[in-house]
């Protein structure tokens, strides 16, 4: 539309990703660096919950970024202000992570509010057509209600800062699921967004593999460049054969699927909405593994105890928890390896008590691979056509 030039792009034009958005995923990759070394620098449960508060603050901030530029024209100057403005608060988010529930609470709040108050302000001004500025009134309605448990957590101590952050990111999600309800301007649709098969299938895949990268860098640094031992380096092999063996039953067949499915969907955006959810439980899965590897790699030959183990099985379990969820989006169905591979993975607790970190992490290697093998044979040479399930909204 000729009176759209400059903000808002079709979804016929641009089916790829922009290299501005490549950029942003710099910032991205920062941030779950940092979220990993922080998880595997202090193993409690409450740690993990804060861990996962912020991982879901940073995911909503890329989710949300992904699809507005699936409508912006990114060659625009108005358009990329929108995305330096987002990468600039992530950038504050990142540096407030270590102690973003200690003395740099506010910090991070601060960062957080201003992208997501900032951005929904700035769209809902700049945007040509009403159906944007509608969508950002109602984004701006949400996060004014979380913002207030946002600051008024960023004043309180630990405990109680966890579960006012907690309870606001659980609004921010719960209002993105039913579409950001507002009074007068009803909900947002699927079709409000365009969002485009096979750009945002690549968006996604550019996700995984931003985490994919997280771990083995995580691993490298972990390593370091002195004291290499045998152990030490097994495990770093063993680091990165999981993070190609994550890689391939991610790919295979159903992140190479993917674009099909949206496509072949009743309701192509609310699909491509819906897949964001696995991709995000995936990745969250990839960052804990590489917080556990890290722990391996410390100390190889040290006894397996109930933390540690938890978050070296834990991690594989969430990724095949969200693999199996990708599979049914493209297939409408969840092959038999995925709750396999989880029971086996989850059965090797019972030899915390009598085996190394070390012997742990390899069972773990070698489970994901007899998957990758089983996959193999299951689909064979030819891929089967994606089949997504019909969406009834």
């Amino acid at each position: 539309m000729a009176d759209d030039v400059g903000v808002v792009r079709e979804a016929a034009g641009e089916h790829r990703p922009a290299f501005l958005e490549l950029f942003f995923d710099l910032v991205f990759f920062l941030a779950l660096i940092v979220l990993a070394a922080d998880l595997s620098a202090t193993l409690t449960w409450l740690a993990a919950g804060q861990t996962l508060i912020l991982f879901l603050a940073f995911a909503l901030v890329w989710a949300l970024s992904s699809w507005v530029a699936d409508t912006s024209d990114l060659n625009h100057p108005r358009g990329q202000v929108q995305v330096f403005w987002v990468m600039t608060g992530s950038l504050v988010m990142s540096a407030a992570v270590p102690e973003a529930f200690d003395g740099r609470g506010l910090l991070f709040a601060m960062g957080y509010l201003a992208i997501q108050l900032g951005s929904a302000t700035y769209l809902m001004i700049t945007g040509r057509r009403e159906i944007v500025r509608i969508r950002n009134r109602r984004i701006l309605f949400w996060a004014g209600i979380s913002a207030v448990a946002w600051l008024a957590g960023a004043f309180l101590p630990n405990t109680q800062r966890t579960a006012l952050w907690a309870l606001a990111i659980t609004i921010e999600y719960t209002a993105a699921v039913l579409g950001w309800p507002t009074p007068k301007l009803g909900h947002s649709v699927g079709w409000e967004w365009k969002l485009v098969g096979e750009r945002v299938a690549e968006r996604y895949r550019q996700l995984l593999i931003i985490a994919l990268g997280v771990s083995v860098f995580k691993a490298g640094l972990t390593l370091g460049p002195d004291n290499y031992t045998a152990y030490r380096v097994a495990a770093f092999g063993m680091a990165f054969a999981t993070a190609v063996l994550m890689w391939r039953i991610y790919i295979y067949r159903a992140g190479e699927l993917l674009p099909d499915a949206i496509v072949a969907s009743t309701n192509p955006s609310r699909f491509g909405q819906f897949a964001a959810v696995s991709h995000l439980v995936m990745v969250a899965g990839i960052i804990l593994a590489a917080a556990g590897t890290a722990l391996v790699i410390d100390n190889p030959l040290h006894p397996t105890h109930p933390g540690p183990g938890a978050i070296m099985l834990g991690g594989s379990i969430l990724f095949l928890v969200g693999r199996g969820v990708l599979a049914y989006t493209v297939f409408s169905q969840v092959s038999w390896t995925r709750p396999v591979g989880i029971i086996l993975i989850g059965l090797l607790a019972a030899a915390f008590p009598v085996l190394p970190q070390l012997t742990i992490m390899a069972l773990v290697t070698f489970i994901l691979l007899l998957i990758a093998l089983a996959d193999s044979f299951n689909f064979g040479i030819r891929p089967g056509p994606a089949t997504p399930p019909q969406l009834p909204f």
